[in-house]
């Protein structure tokens, strides 16, 4: 920002300050946490992308703290703390947390009870002892930064440049609507996309604009059920039922979810075909029982 003159007013020095970018230090310091406090060389911003394995998966199923505190060099060494993101398109990063790092151990093997991809070999990697910090939850998977050019330099001293704010998402929102064959949703997101209509209403307007048939696949075994929706709200009423109980009725996703309640955060949901809302309730049901056919769903899935 350019200097006042000591000739200007001071409302023109306000009008200046007004117009300053937001910062990412703006948003984190109302919620106690003043990054310019630290010295240099102790405070790291750190974007997390990774073309081996689905890291938003991973954070929704609470392992992506796990998937960072293992690093194949020393880069978090005599690092007090890491604000953590997730990439998001070319340039951008959303906000997942902010962490102390309390220690390191060298070659440390995983512990009963954590679990990551089996494309990772840790064996040779350092181990960091990352507490995650309460009190920024208002702010997670909700804050964008622009990360600047530099992406390939996915850990960053606080220091190096400004991170300006894109924007502050509303609370539940999902993504943009990726179009109807591009629909891929996590349990957790659908529940999301249903109780938030405002900040998904394009979600809300599209998937109840037509009926379909849509595909639930459970991640661990790979098993498919394959539905049909119909009636007043299409694909969005059907996938409602689903957010409100888990299983929608079905028997044996009611039994899945039955033997094992966790097994909610492994379902995955997607459109396999938009149908006009038009078409009788038969008609609908007639293109789902050739979808169950050519995926085998009946004999070897979930229908």
């Amino acid at each position: 920002m350019n200097a006042i003159s000591r000739d200007e007013p001071q409302d023109a020095a306000e009008d200046s300050a007004a117009v300053s970018p937001l910062r990412l230090e703006h948003l984190l310091r109302p919620l106690g946490l003043d990054l310019t406090a630290y010295r240099r060389g102790r405070v790291k911003l750190v974007r997390h992308e990774d073309n081996r394995c689905d890291l938003r998966q991973l954070y929704r199923e609470g392992r992506l703290d796990l998937y960072q505190s293992y690093q194949s060099k020393p880069v978090f060494t005599d690092v007090e703390l890491l604000v953590s993101f997730l990439g998001r398109g070319e340039r951008q990063a959303v906000f997942v947390g902010v962490y102390d790092v309390l220690g390191e151990m060298a070659n440390r093997p995983l512990q009963p009870g954590e679990e990551l991809p089996t494309v990772f070999d840790v064996s040779t990697h350092v181990y960091y002892d990352l507490r995650k910090r309460p009190g920024f939850e208002v702010l997670e998977d909700r804050l964008v930064i622009d990360w600047g050019p530099g992406t390939r330099m996915w850990h960053q001293w606080f220091e190096t440049r400004p991170r300006p704010v894109v924007e502050l998402l509303p609370e539940g929102y999902v993504s943009e609507f990726p179009g109807y064959q591009n629909v891929l949703l996590s349990y957790d997101e659908l529940v999301s996309m249903v109780k938030y209509p405002t900040a998904n209403r394009e979600w809300h307007r599209r998937l109840s604009a037509v009926a379909g048939v849509y595909l639930i696949l459970d991640t661990r075994t790979g098993k498919q059920y394959v539905g049909s929706a119909s009636g007043k709200e299409g694909i969005l009423g059907r996938w409602k039922d689903y957010a409100e109980t888990g299983h929608g009725g079905n028997r044996k996703l009611i039994e899945l979810v039955q033997a094992d309640g966790s097994s909610l955060r492994h379902l995955q949901f997607c459109i396999l075909q938009t149908l006009d809302r038009g078409l009788t309730r038969q008609e609908v049901r007639d293109i789902e029982y050739l979808h169950m056919r050519k995926l085998g769903s009946r004999v070897h899935g979930l229908n």
